[in-house]
């Protein structure tokens, strides 16, 4: 039997790789563009999961206090943190900084900055905590079954206005949306599911970096879709196939762990002095670039955000004692 959860995991730990290697690693000439592909096919992944999880979680538990406490803990300390040292650093005026410690800086006129230029996803996590929120609030369990709609017309708004990939909201949050909709088809979709086992990831990875390449062309549209089921071929799978099996193992569920810590860590850390120079040295400084993300996020992960996901549960737990259903 499939340990299920283990496998999305361990997608977001080929999710995480992906990222790395797309920013970090020449993955052949400029020319083939396979560094923005792989990074774009890595974000696809992480926005599948995001959004499942999330839907997941609020099907089985609709507080959106404790939610929004519990998911603000996950994601503004470890990010603010790292805002606040790239502000100090560069001598850069507050204002500069405040889209993205509110996280709006993907929306025009653009606030990103080279050092911050990765915030753009934690802007469209927040953006989507909050609108699946005030969804959840207003129409209770029927804004679930809004969610496959708003994926589609995002998706359609993108192929009316020519968008194959961008990182405003309003054009990426598809991706996190077909999230919602595997999560809905994971708990209500029996029928579906047998049919999207059947996709074979082997075939179905190619696939999704093929969406994700200027290359793809009008299959950049469907690259929400391919993630979902790419990963729902896995997750929906009932007997263990070797890619399951692979999915498990011990190194990409680690990398999951902390890869919320590796993606905000290694954005900033890329711009310094490990992450400049001319290509030869530039590379030649990688290992050290490596070794020091994912030092940094290690401790990060397991001291420094632990305790405030801690406090958050916490909190969360005592407002639930006193305010029971």
């Amino acid at each position: 039997m499939v340990n299920r959860f283990k496998v999305l995991d361990g997608w977001r730990g080929v999710s995480i790789s992906f990222v790395l290697a797309g920013h970090l690693l020449p993955l052949g000439p400029k020319s083939w563009q396979m560094n923005a592909a792989v990074a774009a096919a890595g974000m696809a992944l992480f926005f599948i999961l995001s959004g499942f999880l999330i839907t997941n979680m609020l099907l089985k538990d609709q507080n959106i206090g404790s939610f929004l406490i519990r998911r603000f803990m996950r994601i503004i300390p470890l990010a603010w943190l790292c805002l606040l040292i790239t502000l100090i650093s560069n001598s850069s005026k507050f204002e500069t900084f405040l889209p993205h410690f509110l996280f709006y800086a993907n929306w025009e006129p653009m606030a990103l900055t080279h050092e911050t230029s990765h915030y753009w996803s934690l802007c469209v996590e927040m953006q989507f905590y909050i609108l699946i929120a005030i969804l959840v609030s207003v129409f209770k369990s029927r804004a679930f079954m809004l969610l496959p709609i708003l994926c589609v017309a995002v998706t359609a708004n993108r192929y009316l206005n020519g968008v194959e990939i961008a990182i405003n909201t309003y054009y990426r949050i598809d991706e996190i949306l077909a999230g919602c909709v595997l999560a809905l088809l994971f708990n209500y979709g029996d029928s579906v599911k047998r049919y999207i086992s059947l996709f074979n990831p082997v075939y179905m990875l190619p696939l999704l970096l093929l969406s994700a390449h200027p290359a793809g062309g009008v299959i950049n549209y469907l690259r929400p879709y391919i993630a979902m089921l790419l990963i729902g071929s896995t997750l929906f799978k009932t007997e263990m196939v070797w890619w399951n099996k692979w999915l498990t193992n011990a190194l990409l569920v680690y990398l999951a762990s902390i890869s919320y810590a590796l993606y905000v860590i290694h954005g900033g850390l890329r711009f310094t002095w490990l992450g400049e120079g001319e290509s030869l040295l530039k590379y030649a400084k990688r290992p050290i670039l490596f070794a020091t993300t994912f030092l940094l996020a290690h401790l990060s992960t397991f001291y420094y955000e632990k305790y405030w996901i801690d406090l958050g549960k916490k909190v969360t737990s005592k407002s639930a004692k006193h305010h029971p259903d």
